[in-house]
């Protein structure tokens, strides 16, 4: 089968692999259909993720067919799912508290092992969700968004609640789209007037709040002068991280989305005074997959806004490394693999 293979970072390649072996019990052989390239997919490429071994066969927003079952499945051939890529032990601590999305031994599709920038892939069952009506195009979003719907979830945030979202990138839209969602009054912050533009224009979210002088009185003109009820920080940016606490409210939340390698500093009595909470968020659970799925269903995600890419596996080669560098205009780019 053809794969799109990151040899060594800057270089990718079209590679024939073996196609998958037939599956075991508990698993599945899938022919991929779509895939979103994600912003971990460009640091790949660029070399600058930190535990990764290549060649690496990148990929992990997966939509596709199930083609192959091993013995005992009760999964239709033929059955377009959403591959949830966060591949868990089931035994440590996390697993046994139902959080497999923070196992110990987690393992996620084009990171730690390969993905699906490539034909076929086998993947667990149990990580698989019918796409219930879903284009495959849009089926492959429901991961990326699925990371947003859970820090809403996480916030533990009532309707009504004031919410900022700190960075217009992809995560951010999907967080601030599924804020929205849980009836929260959305407002988004980033250093691009562009994105801001693109976040009002496309997608219905007005009052943008451009990061640098003035922040602070715009931020009090925005809340009436409380802070917003609850913080989302999706910038995976360690100053913006710091920044952040001073947006909450008195009794709000902080919740930092993205991650980064950097010591996270801030000052204690400022923390202490709000009583605020700080919630960590990573990944997504088959809760907020399916919420995600029925979402799009109901026609609450503007998908078709989102998607501003679009590329083939063999042309990802070209497109792929070109986008890393010029972002102009880029929210999601899907790779079409199979019938879409």
């Amino acid at each position: 089968m053809k794969a799109v293979v990151c040899a060594e970072p800057g270089r990718l390649e079209v590679a024939d692999r073996p196609r998958p072996a037939a599956p075991s019990e508990g698993w599945a052989r899938l022919a991929v259909n779509s895939v979103g390239i994600c912003g971990t997919d460009y640091h790949i490429f660029e070399g600058k993720h930190p535990f990764l071994e290549y060649p690496r066969v990148m990929g992990h927003e997966i939509s596709a067919t199930v083609v192959e079952t091993g013995p005992d499945s009760r999964l239709p051939l033929g059955t377009l799912v959403v591959v949830n890529p966060y591949i868990s032990c089931g035994a440590c601590i996390a697993c046994r508290r139902g959080k497999p999305n923070c196992c110990t031994a987690i393992r996620v599709l084009g990171v730690h092992t390969d993905g699906a920038f490539c034909e076929e892939i086998l993947m667990p069952e149990e990580n698989l969700y019918p796409a219930n009506g879903l284009s495959p195009g849009a089926a492959a979003t429901v991961e990326f968004l699925a990371i947003g719907a859970h820090a809403v979830r996480r916030s533990g945030a009532a309707p009504g609640a004031r919410s900022l979202v700190i960075g217009a990138g992809p995560i951010g839209l999907g967080t601030a789209i599924f804020s929205r969602i849980a009836g929260h009054e959305v407002a988004l912050l980033d250093t691009s007037a562009e994105r801001l533009a693109f976040a009002a224009d496309e997608l219905g979210f007005s009052g943008g709040l451009v990061a640098g002088e003035g922040l602070e009185k715009a931020i009090a003109q925005a809340t009436d002068g409380d802070g917003f009820d609850v913080v989302f920080d999706a910038t995976g940016n360690a100053a913006s991280m710091e920044r952040s606490f001073a947006h909450v409210a008195h009794g709000g939340t902080l919740v930092f989305v993205s991650v980064v390698k950097n010591d996270i500093r801030f000052s204690d009595p400022e923390f202490h005074k709000r009583e605020m909470r700080l919630v960590a968020s990573r990944n997504a659970t088959r809760e907020d997959f399916d919420h995600v799925i029925a979402s799009i269903g109901r026609g609450l995600v503007p998908v078709d806004k989102l998607v501003t890419h679009r590329t083939t596996l063999e042309r990802c080669i070209d497109d792929l490394p070109r986008w890393a560098h010029d972002k102009a205009g880029l929210v999601k780019a899907i790779v079409s693999v199979g019938a879409a």
